[in-house]
């Protein structure tokens, strides 16, 4: 359930509501809007007696929440939600601004990361992209560099301001990325790894949660719900496509769920086009689509030699080709009254 608090309401009678929650075994985690504070009560309520918070001084009203995410959805928190992603440029994914992040599938060397972080800064990008732990099919192929790659990214950061944003694998990896990246990206196969869910979400830095290959649209947003349930709110939710039947291409790159995210979470939502479908040559127009259906930003894997690279080279589009696209993102944003940054 959550309580809606009067306008006006003191900080003394929020203090007081948030005692009520814990003392019904509950927990609360309070939403400062620009308007009234809401305070959610997590936990199993059922059988709580919500008269005494009802009648609570400074309380307009106690509502039940039907969807069974609680603190994603849009009955929570009606304002969207915009995440500061880091570094010196200021970006930011929610708002008005379509976030633009790219970079390599995975860093090779330090060499290959500098060149490329420069070139999509050029090309308007405000975060890095770049994997130093790679999760692969096969366990023969490249792993990644691993603290080497974290050590690069950062570098990387140091010289363009380009916030960072790298995988996470395994909770025992947390404490480690977190001193260097800006934002985790748990992974596809990760989703529903419940204890990273709970580990990142005891951390103070943005979450870049992508879709599970089979996830059902409320199987996605309760995965935020764990990273969020933990004290973390900072979460973007990732489309990356999901497995069917289509041979054509990679994964089916369901846009739909970006306008349905935005009606029923205040969560802010990107979308993977190359991820999404495998081939570079579907990544712009799939990104020119995403823009125009209300993305609130794109993560494009970018390298300067896509032949050569150690992974997904594939669908990999070069930094000029990043650099066009930028440009036709400006004029597909300004459309609908957003910007890229």
């Amino acid at each position: 359930m959550i309580v809606v608090m009067a306008m006006g309401a003191t900080a003394g009678q929020v203090d007081h509501v948030v005692t009520l929650i814990r003392e019904m075994g509950l927990r609360e985690h309070v939403i400062v809007g620009t308007e009234r504070t809401v305070i959610a009560a997590l936990g199993d309520d059922r059988a709580k007696d919500k008269d005494k918070l009802e009648n609570a001084p400074g309380v307009e009203r106690v509502m039940p929440v039907l969807a069974p995410y609680k603190m994603a959805s849009r009955e929570v928190k009606k304002e969207r939600t915009v995440v500061r992603l880091g570094g010196s440029l200021g970006g930011s994914v929610g708002g008005n601004s379509v976030a633009l992040i790219a970079g390599p599938c995975s860093v090779e060397n330090r060499t290959q990361l500098l060149e490329i972080a420069h070139q999509v800064k050029e090309a308007g990008a405000t975060a890095l992209r770049g994997g130093a732990f790679k999760p692969r099919t096969s366990p023969y192929a490249f792993q990644g560099l691993g603290e080497k790659g974290l050590e690069i990214l950062a570098e990387a950061r140091a010289q363009t301001g380009l916030a960072v944003v790298t995988e996470v694998m395994s909770v025992e990896q947390v404490p480690l990325v977190a001193q260097y990246a800006d934002v985790f990206q748990v992974g596809t196969r990760n989703m529903q790894n419940y204890n990273l869910l709970w580990a990142v979400g005891e951390q103070r830095k943005p979450v870049l949660l992508k879709r599970g290959l089979s996830a059902t649209l409320e199987e996605f947003l309760l995965a935020a719900e764990y990273i969020m349930s933990r004290g973390n709110g900072d979460v973007i939710l990732c489309e990356r496509g999901i497995r069917t039947f289509e041979t054509y291409c990679r994964n089916t790159l369901p846009l739909a769920i970006v306008p349905e995210v935005h009606r029923i979470s205040h969560l802010p939502i990107v979308v993977d086009p190359s991820q999404g479908t495998g081939h570079a040559h579907l990544v712009p127009d799939m990104s020119r689509a995403a823009v125009a259906c209300g993305a609130d930003g794109l993560i494009i894997e970018c390298h300067h030699d896509p032949e050569h690279a150690l992974t997904d080279g594939a669908q990999s589009i070069t930094p000029q080709t990043l650099k066009d696209l930028a440009q036709s993102l400006q004029l597909i944003a300004k459309a609908i009254d957003r910007n890229v940054q």
